[in-house]
């Protein structure tokens, strides 16, 4: 648990924040009834969350302490994740397990975002660890908080349901008695009853994840690479081959195999007819690739134990034998850690994210007048002055008909076309905020406001300035004259057009659309 929050707290103030963290960021700060209004057209499914975040906001709004409860959220997982490996296969296989999942790139990416996937991933290994102990224990009574805690992770977010198919599985695979299905079946029901108004909800708002694609083996692939220690290279075939050796341990086996890869194949067949898939709504399967790495590496620990030295079996119980394990351990974990530092050291910036919204506001206070209408192309861009409002608090925003907060809306609503012509109008240069993707002539957005936006941009503006920076660009749109030629409203000779371009910062793919939000 030290290891991971020292981890999670390196590097967490990035110095921006990204499209889906500034929803956590904006809604969380409305009011409670605001946010519920809201959660009625969008984002049922992160609810919880939202009103969680709420009150840490309250305390103070910060993008550090937006992602202060993923930090914590991933420490308590990593330390479920060593008791569940303590209490399957003992102290040495439950401290890997754990310093498995801390060191772990995915784990870090997900610890340092404001959104709910990490809590995911600690209800899930709370709700299997507390499964083994209901197993284990005598009393029906041990089985409520195992319900409570999986109808909470469900509630964050409801494809946190798959773990109980996970559960299902480990309890066929323990052979448990017929007793013990009965009760598992009782809290199962329960949490999956709590959850069915929210899924209800949900199904409405399906168009929030139409972004998704069928996903193909190299998902897969991918998968398979963020759920240990070494995406590349000799770290990563060794800790697969510690895995089929875990396998082997097969109490431990029957927790963590299901855990691992019964979520991620629920849901990547069913995406093949209706596409769900994401890394992150499985983020909760890590844990068992982390305890079946451990259990491999305590399998062939206790086959090194037992090779004779000059006649003499060298027993795994000694004090040198334990001494000698430790320490292999040790480096072992050192060296993983290390073959992924640039690794980590990559997803601590900026830049690595899909976009920062902290750049775009930066470049508004440096260009924009007091005064200025800016556009924002698509209507999604509202995010960078909602996040960041100081970049955007002198300016106008020309299409803006009711506020974010007021219309129960993530980015509030725009005005309709023909009130947006009429508005574009009486104004001579305006301000365009945009992804380069959109600025893509071929583009037909399906929204009659963004269709009608760039059409009136196209037959009545042409570009004076343009400044780009992180796949985000930021144009001075300036009225034609009757004869085609620009207009003057800044005093500038026309013909003397200028484009200011910044750098792209490295290892940034340009011209992504951010997708929808869910």
């Amino acid at each position: 648990m030290a290891v991971m929050l020292a981890l999670g707290l390196w590097g967490l103030d990035r110095g921006g924040m990204w499209g889906d963290e500034s929803v956590t960021f904006q809604v969380a700060q409305r009011t409670v009834p605001q946010i519920w209004r809201l959660l009625h057209d969008v984002d049922a499914v992160h609810g919880l969350y939202y009103l969680l975040m709420h009150a840490v906001l309250t305390v103070h709004p910060d993008e550090v302490v937006l992602r202060l409860p993923s930090v914590c959220a991933a420490t308590a997982t990593a330390g479920l994740v060593a008791a569940l490996g303590v209490r399957l296969a003992g102290p040495r296989v439950g401290l890997w397990a754990g310093l498995l999942y801390a060191i772990t790139p995915m784990t870090g990416h997900y610890a340092q975002e404001g959104r709910s996937y990490a809590l995911v991933a600690a209800g899930a290994a709370a709700a299997t660890l507390l499964l083994v102990k209901a197993v284990e224990g005598a009393g029906r009574r041990t089985w409520w908080p195992y319900g409570a805690v999986v109808a909470v992770t469900c509630v964050l977010h409801e494809l946190a349901v798959l773990v109980l198919c996970a559960h299902a599985a480990t309890l066929a695979l323990m052979r448990v008695p017929r007793r013990v299905w009965s009760r598992w079946g009782r809290a199962a029901g329960a949490a999956v009853a709590l959850l069915l108004p929210m899924v209800w909800v949900s199904q409405g708002q399906s168009g929030q994840v139409a972004w998704l694609v069928e996903p193909g083996w190299d998902r897969v692939e991918r998968l398979a690479r963020n759920v240990v220690p070494g995406r590349t290279g000799v770290v990563f075939w060794v800790s697969l081959l510690l895995m089929a050796a875990g396998l082997r341990q097969r109490r431990l086996a029957a927790v963590a195999a299901p855990l691992l890869l019964v979520p991620p194949a629920i849901l990547l067949t069913v995406s093949q007819a209706r596409p769900l898939y994401h890394d992150r709504y499985v983020l909760y399967a890590l844990a068992g690739a982390s305890l079946l790495v451990a259990a491999g590496a305590g399998r062939v620990a206790g086959a090194l134990g037992r090779v004779r030295f000059d006649g003499r079996r060298m027993r795994v119980g000694g004090r040198q034998a334990r001494a000698l394990l430790g320490v292999t351990g040790a480096l072992a974990l050192t060296a993983a850690f290390l073959h992924q530092l640039p690794v980590h050291r990559q997803d601590r910036a900026a830049a690595h994210r899909p976009d920062n919204l902290a750049v775009v506001s930066a470049l508004a206070v440096r260009q924009m007048r007091p005064g200025d209408p800016v556009l924002f192309v698509p209507s999604v861009g509202r995010l960078a002055a909602l996040a960041y409002p100081k970049g955007f608090r002198r300016v106008r925003d020309i299409a803006l008909r009711e506020s974010a907060p007021r219309s129960g809306t993530l980015w509030g609503r725009e005005a309709t076309p023909a009130e947006l012509r009429r508005r574009l109008a009486s104004v001579d240069r305006v301000w365009v905020v945009a992804e380069t993707s959109v600025l893509d002539p071929r583009w037909s957005p399906p929204d009659p406001v963004e269709r009608a936006k760039l059409a009136v941009l196209a037959a009545d503006f042409t570009v004076r300035e343009e400044h780009m920076r992180d796949g985000v660009v930021l144009r001075l749109h300036v009225r034609r004259s009757p004869a085609g030629v620009p207009a003057d409203p800044a005093g500038v000779p026309p013909g003397s057009a200028t484009t200011a371009r910044l750098p792209d910062r490295p290892g940034r793919p340009r011209g992504r659309r951010r997708p929808a939000r869910r």
